[in-house]
């Protein structure tokens, strides 16, 4: 075994691999920093040039632009809250404020940080624990995907700001506008025009929730920088700052692991799942949303954490983890590559070269981030006048680019306002987003659930998972009622 691994080693560190990867981690934080590029549509792109190559280098190249693009969103969500990619709307929540508060450096570093150790951790989970985690995955079913992502949506009363009403009057309207399109019976709901029949994609709501409604208040309520942010040499992370998040680092990472390896959940899922229970463990947990390292440690740890996670069970099951291990399980195909048991049994030597491929890019992405790092920090020194109407159309690009879809760019203008509206009423966006991006999954297994027990609700706790997760529930909801009434209670007193 050991001399197949040290064979694999010197297979994979040649110039040509290195160079393969350097570029699809650097190609991928620049396409996940520009709003609308999503990380697919980088894998997507890519996978013509990947028929002239070798296996390996092939997959290689597509893992390193699934990486780099899901730390890139991080990038664009700190400095302009504008989240490249729908996981890094949960950065955006923190990142932004300490731009403002001129600490952009500091919240990039701490994002880079965590999404390397978050990575590489998950890198290592692939190797250590890709068969146990591929069991388990097998032995969840509709009622268990059901209650993980209720319990998942209880995280809402994590991120619903300083009111837990009103976040659950957010996650509803997110709910809602889930149902819109076609459901898994075949029948339409809210289809006013062709175009909603699809349903509404989650690009055009996440930038038109988090983006515009900034752009809107410096045009509507004449808002505009007081100053410039500090330059990034200077903002670098203090031990004492990087040790107080660690814990939230290594929490978020397993978090990341262990949601990703369970097909359909993603990036996205991890990261507002790790952020959630980082501010109801978190001793600043008050802080959260107004300009705290810690969420951001939370957030990037997660969403890069399950990015090598989501090859578990597509390596040993064949089973794509997302959308974008969808389009990898085609690139193994058109190689010759069948995923599943057998892979590890007629290709150990590609899965040797794969595995330490993915670590080899983990620290890859440290450099690539390093870097990209100071070329995008030149936006924090662009005059809001013009920084305005450039990020405005960089949003409708991005997002017609994508389906090259007008249906979409207007999407985007309407979530614009109704973002700002949510705004005035102190209405928080992140409960909307996380409803949004769950709602179809929890639909579609509440279904499936009933239809296996011919509409009994009992089989959502027909099984030790499901009661697991379903005291978790009864554990946050509990929680978060006792902290809102703490804080019900404060508030009379000072008065």
């Amino acid at each position: 075994m050991l001399n197949e691994i040290l064979s694999a080693l010197v297979a994979v560190a040649t110039l040509q691999n290195l160079l393969i990867m350097v570029a699809g981690i650097w190609g991928g934080v620049i396409v996940g920093a520009i709003p609308g590029m999503t990380g697919t549509m980088a894998v997507t792109l890519a996978l013509p040039f990947t028929f002239y190559m070798a296996p390996v280098p092939s997959i290689l190249l597509l893992v390193a632009l699934y990486k780099g693009s899901t730390y890139g969103g991080s990038v664009s969500a700190i400095l302009i809250k504008t989240p490249g990619t729908a996981s890094a709307a949960c950065t955006a929540l923190d990142g932004y404020p300490l731009a403002q508060q001129g600490k952009a450096g500091k919240a990039l570093n701490m994002a880079l940080y965590s999404s390397v150790i978050g990575d590489f951790l998950s890198n290592l989970s692939l190797i250590f624990f890709a068969a146990p985690l591929a069991m388990l995955a097998l032995h969840i079913g509709p009622p268990e995907f059901f209650m993980l992502m209720l319990f998942a949506l209880t995280t809402v009363a994590g991120v619903s700001g300083g009111s837990l009403l009103l976040g659950m009057v957010s996650a509803a309207l997110g709910l809602l506008l889930a149902t819109v399109g076609e459901d898994m019976y075949g029948s339409f709901r809210f289809a006013f025009v062709p175009d909603m029949q699809a349903g509404l994609s989650i690009a055009p709501v996440l930038i038109g929730l988090f983006a515009l409604p900034e752009l809107i208040k410096l045009v509507v309520m004449r808002a505009s920088k007081t100053e410039e942010a500090a330059a990034l040499g200077a903002q670098h992370l203090t031990r004492a700052e990087f040790m107080g998040s660690l814990r939230s680092i290594l929490k978020g990472s397993v978090i990341g692991s262990v949601l990703g390896a369970i097909p359909g959940i993603g990036p996205s899922s991890a990261a507002f799942f790790s952020y959630g229970e980082a501010q109801r463990s978190s001793k600043r947990g008050a802080n959260f949303g107004k300009g705290e390292l810690e969420g951001i440690a939370a957030s990037e740890s997660a969403n890069n954490g399950a990015c090598g996670a989501t090859m578990i069970p597509l390596l040993a099951l064949g089973v794509p983890g997302d959308v974008i291990t969808g389009v990898m399980l085609g690139a193994f195909m058109i190689q010759g590559l069948t995923p599943g048991p057998l892979l590890f049994q007629t290709n150990m030597h590609e899965i040797y070269m794969l595995l330490i491929g993915m670590l080899v890019s983990s620290v890859l992405l440290f450099f690539a981030g390093k870097v990209t790092m100071r070329m995008f920090s030149k936006v924090s020194h662009i005059p809001q006048t013009l920084l305005t109407p450039l990020v405005l159309l960089l949003c409708i690009f991005g997002i017609y680019s994508i389906a090259s879809s007008t249906f979409d760019v207007a999407v985007l203008m309407v979530m614009g306002v109704v973002g700002f509206g949510m705004f005035l009423l102190n209405i928080p966006a992140a409960p909307f987003l996380i409803a949004f991006i769950l709602g179809p999954m929890i639909e579609e297994n509440l279904r499936r659930a009933l239809a296996i027990s011919r509409g009994d609700p009992a089989v959502l706790l027909s099984s030790p998972i499901t009661w697991v997760f379903g005291v978790l529930i009864v554990f946050v909801v509990g929680m978060t009622i006792r902290r809102e009434v703490s804080k019900s209670k404060e508030r009379r007193v000072a008065q």
